[in-house]
């Protein structure tokens, strides 16, 4: 059975709610607080090209948005610690990335045998005892957010913390995020405060044009970000 699915938490009724989540480039300072909670409770594996969630850092002339520099040092594990040239002709900020739970997942729709699947509430999720470990859904994925775990030869991904937040609690990058910059959203809870992030903010998904239905809503994506 996979852990965190509804019925491990019967007071949780799937139908009521529909998952996503907001992040505020504005406000994330690049620390890899977020990635370190996500490794620690996930039990992701510390190669490091292995994460649910990391976190880039950009810099960008302005004058030249289609050549932007980017690192993650081991995903932002460890923060962002060696220093860029003050040049103030550039723009530098962070963006933490993690799978955007899309209502049209194309990694959903490759699967030959269901293993990635789509809950009733919204999350793309992975049933690791049916996964073949094919790697299609790792091709098919637009935004490079799924690894083959070594130790199982199955895939995985950011699940957004399902164990969690069918228990009422939000997942571990949001509660340890010093900032605020990210913050979970339920969609279909009318007082959620995502309805007024959404109005207030021009918030953009990342590559609108793969229509992937993407619930990863950001605000003050740059036009350099891919």
């Amino acid at each position: 059975m996979l852990a965190g699915r509804p019925e491990e938490s019967p007071n949780y009724k799937a139908d009521a709610h529909w998952w996503g989540m907001a992040v505020d480039i504005e406000k994330c300072i690049g620390c890899g607080t977020c990635v370190r909670a996500c490794k620690t409770e996930n039990d992701v594996p510390h190669e490091n090209y292995m994460f649910r969630t990391w976190v880039e850092r950009y810099v960008v002339d302005p004058a030249d948005l289609d050549h932007p520099k980017v690192s993650s040092p081991n995903g932002g594990y460890d923060g962002f610690h060696e220093q860029e040239v003050r040049d103030p002709n550039l723009k530098m900020f962070f963006v933490p990335k993690l799978c955007n739970h899309c209502e049209h997942s194309p990694c959903v729709q490759v699967c030959p045998v269901g293993a990635t699947f789509e809950s009733p509430d919204g999350v793309v999720l992975v049933d690791k005892t049916y996964c073949l470990g094919c790697r299609y859904c790792v091709q098919a994925c637009p935004y490079g957010c799924r690894y083959i775990d070594p130790r199982t030869e199955t895939v995985d991904k950011c699940s957004l913390c399902y164990h969690r937040i069918t228990r009422g609690l939000t997942t571990a990058c949001c509660e340890t995020c010093p900032t605020g910059a990210r913050v979970l959203a339920d969609l279909k809870n009318p007082t959620d405060p995502i309805h007024a992030f959404l109005r207030d903010h021009k918030v953009q998904v990342l590559k609108p044009q793969m229509a992937t239905g993407s619930k990863l809503y950001y605000n003050g994506l740059d036009g350099s970000v891919r």
